[in-house]
């Protein structure tokens, strides 16, 4: 049997070994293959029972010229740049990686809210540059600091991932609320629930970590920007197209929202005209919430087990049943 990898790369770039997936039959492991070239993706997997995508596409029409194809496993939670329904048709599964990156995740968008508050890397860098050997204080900085304690952080969606960040949020002191469509026991030991106005006019820091529907694409914009406390800070390091990006880059250029820090953006690898690029205090981060190597071997781990699963006749974690 052959199980072809379409890009490997950024999953394993060669600090993980593919060795467990390989004794799982005949193993072709690609770092890359072009998204937008259909004809080089059916070529690629002409021949494989299962194929292994992260963000290469598997459109209706490659499916249509792979019928070896029985078997597809994302190297993501995300699983839309697969035609499940396409697959479903032809009797394929479609399996995902449904958690592994939830402490990575919610590590990081307090990474991105401390760097806010402190700028670490830009102070930094201005020690290096000796700016405080010629100093004629015995400290400076560049920036407003920020203590959080005694803040509040409105958090929408409260999964796992904005469990884990409301719990940082509350250690670090600050009272936490939530906005979600199903409360739950667990958040409610960790945040009060509250409707998204209340969160959006109470909150200091508002951090997004809800899955990316047509009911929240845009949470973020004119509107509900206006709503907020002057001076917020607005966090995503979860889908890009939560947020309305001309919307924030007007709101940070004014200074109705303080800053921002965003691991994610609306079209990726960002493009040069994107605003927030230029809008002021705006952290951008190429979308590395997910990739310490604890949670990339997580995804690896998973990915062995939905594999070897689907080989037992017992698939796992599908997505398109």
């Amino acid at each position: 049997m052959k199980i072809t990898v379409l890009d490997g790369g950024v999953e394993n770039p060669g600090d993980l070994s593919w060795e467990e997936l390989g004794r799982l039959g005949e193993l072709t492991v690609y770092e890359r293959t072009a998204a937008a070239d259909e004809t080089e993706i059916a070529e690629r997997i002409a021949d494989a029972s299962v194929v292994i995508t992260n963000k290469t596409p598997i459109s209706r029409r490659v499916l249509e010229l792979c019928p070896s194809v029985k078997f597809i496993s994302v190297l993501a939670t995300g699983y839309n740049v697969v035609d499940c329904e396409a697959a479903k048709e032809k009797g394929i599964p479609v399996s995902n990686v449904p958690a592994y990156g939830t402490d990575a995740v919610g590590q990081f968008a307090i990474a991105l809210l401390l760097e806010i508050c402190h700028h670490i890397g830009a102070h930094s860098e201005a020690v290096h540059q000796e700016r405080w050997e010629k100093s004629t204080d015995w400290c400076f900085w560049d920036y407003p600091l920020i203590e959080l304690a005694g803040k509040t952080m409105g958090i929408i969606g409260f999964g796992r991932i904005g469990q884990k960040t409301g719990t940082i949020a509350k250690a670090l002191g600050m009272k936490v609320l939530a906005y979600s469509p199903h409360e739950r026991e667990s958040g409610k030991s960790i945040a009060d629930y509250t409707d998204l106005d209340t969160l959006l006019a109470e909150s200091d820091v508002i951090s997004l970590h809800c899955p990316l529907f047509p009911e929240t694409k845009g949470i973020i914009n004119r509107d509900t920007i206006a709503k907020m406390k002057d001076g917020v800070i607005i966090l995503n390091n979860s889908r890009g197209p939560l947020i309305e990006e001309q919307d924030l880059a007007d709101a940070l250029n004014c200074g109705k929202v303080y800053a921002a820090g965003l691991d994610v953006m609306s079209e990726e690898p960002v493009r040069g005209d994107n605003p927030l690029l230029k809008a002021k205090n705006c952290i951008i981060t190429p979308h590395i919430s997910w990739a310490s190597r604890e949670s990339r071997q997580r995804i690896m781990d998973s990915t062995v087990e939905n594999v070897r699963a689907f080989l037992a006749g017992a698939p796992i974690n599908v997505v398109n049943r």
